[in-house]
């Protein structure tokens, strides 16, 4: 059974291997712990027989705004709407918390899953590269 959790406790070791998997990269030392607390909304966390199958970060800028970031679900499990539960979830905490906008970027191969699944609408957006 899967458990999401508003917020939810998680190490920075497994939320590293979790977004290498997700993402396909190398395993990080990224401090997530201390960035979420520093940078964000809140997350949603997904859990399976204890461990971590999912995550999304929530990042808000204080008003209107929030925006979602790192959606990511262990490959082996992708498919089994647990991406969907958790940006739900984080959609219902953004409105609780007052938000009146939801923003999401992603890549081509991702735009079923956010606009079809998740109930994102396309928008014209800009991007520069800071590296």
């Amino acid at each position: 059974m899967t458990v999401y959790q508003w917020r939810g406790p998680f190490t920075d070791p497994e939320l590293n291997r979790l977004h290498g998997e997700a993402f396909d990269h190398p395993v990080g030392d990224t401090a997530w712990w201390d960035r979420v607390q520093r940078h964000s909304l809140g997350w949603v966390t997904a859990r399976d027989a204890g461990q971590l199958i999912g995550f999304v970060n929530v990042v808000g800028d204080g008003g209107a705004h929030a925006f979602l970031l790192d959606t990511c679900t262990t490959p082996r499990l992708q498919g089994r709407g647990i991406g969907t539960a958790l940006v739900s979830r984080a959609t219902a905490e953004a409105t609780a918390a007052g938000c009146d906008w939801l923003h999401v970027d992603f890549v081509p191969e991702l735009k079923r899953f956010y606009l079809a699944a998740c109930g994102f609408r396309a928008t014209t957006a800009g991007l520069v590269s800071l590296r």
